[in-house]
C-alpha cells in the first residue's frame, strides 16, 4: 500500500481549486488524479483538514476463541468437512462466529498437505 501525499501538495491543489479552478485542471497541472482533487477538496469543505485519514487497521480474529477447539476437532477428524465445522462452531453458540464456509479456515494455521496428481500421460493429455 502506497503512503499518502504531502499535506503541502494537498493544501496546493485545495487552494487552487477554492480560488475557481476546475478539479480537471488542477488535477492536471499537479500530477494527480482528477478523483484526489475532488476527494480533498471534499474532505477540505466538511472538516477544514487536508491530512489524509487513517490506513489500514486491525481486525479482531473471531474465532480466536475456539482455536483450541477447531484444532482439536481436525486432530480428531481430520476428514472434517468446512461445512460440518461451521456447523460445530455455531451449535456451540457464541457471538461472531462466522455463518460463511469461507471465513472458517482463517483459524487454521496449519498447512494441509496437497496430494500429488497422477504422473502425465504421453499418450493423451490430461
Amino acid at each position: 500500500m502506497t503512503r499518502p501525499l504531502s499535506n503541502d501538495l494537498r493544501k496546493r491543489v485545495v487552494d487552487a481549486i477554492a480560488a475557481g479552478e476546475s478539479c480537471r485542471s488542477v488535477a492536471s497541472r499537479f500530477g494527480i488524479a482528477v478523483t484526489s482533487a475532488v476527494k480533498w477538496s471534499q474532505r477540505y469543505r466538511s472538516s477544514g483538514s487536508v491530512a489524509p485519514g487513517k490506513m489500514g487497521g486491525h481486525r479482531k480474529r473471531v474465532l480466536e476463541p475456539y482455536r483450541t477447539f477447531i484444532a482439536e476437532r481436525i486432530n480428531q477428524t481430520p476428514h472434517l468437512s468446512l461445512h460440518a465445522l461451521k456447523e460445530e462452531l455455531a451449535a456451540r453458540g457464541g457471538e461472531g462466529i462466522p455463518r460463511y464456509r469461507v471465513a472458517v479456515p482463517t483459524a487454521r494455521r496449519t498447512a494441509v498437505q496437497k496430494k500429488h496428481c497422477s504422473p502425465l500421460s504421453r499418450h493423451a493429455p490430461t
